[in-house]
């Protein structure tokens, strides 16, 4: 008789003793027929959801703020993470404008339009990424966030 995990709903090996997919121990018993499983987000502790939390600090830095001052979201890593990316991708992006500011006009609303569209696509990527439970990193600030987010 087959087995499945009943964390993931993958099929296990009659031996096997953790899933090969998850890690999770292999207690499972065959889900019921029609019965769809997919993997448990994670939550802060009677809060918002791990991946949710993680979505929500890239709208405005006011909950990125929020998050990381907050507990228990403040001792989660992985929005932690995201909270910090999106604190420095908000001054990157200020930064880049003001600088293009300084720019001729004729020169600057070309320029400008890209960035704007370029740091729109970016950010909506950020919010999908982190909504789907994924740790995606900018090239370097990616990896300022993630050493901020290791210090608690």
């Amino acid at each position: 008789m087959a087995r499945f995990c009943t964390t993931c709903g993958s099929p296990m090996d009659d031996a096997a003793v953790f899933c090969a997919k998850c890690g999770k121990g292999a207690t499972g018993t065959p889900p019921p027929p029609g019965a769809v499983m997919s993997p448990p987000i994670s939550s802060s502790a009677d809060g918002l959801q791990d991946n949710i939390a993680g979505m929500l600090a890239y709208v405005t830095i006011i909950p990125a703020i929020i998050f990381l001052v907050v507990a228990p979201y403040n001792r989660n890593r992985f929005v932690r993470f995201h909270a910090f990316q999106s604190l420095f991708f908000a001054l990157a992006w200020f930064v880049i404008n003001v600088a293009l500011a300084f720019l001729p006009f004729v020169m600057s609303m070309p320029l400008r339009s890209l960035v704007g569209l370029l740091g729109l696509a970016i950010w909506i990527i950020l919010l999908v990424k982190a909504y789907g439970g994924q740790k995606w990193k900018l090239p370097v600030i990616g990896d300022i966030a993630e050493k901020q987010a290791d210090t608690i």
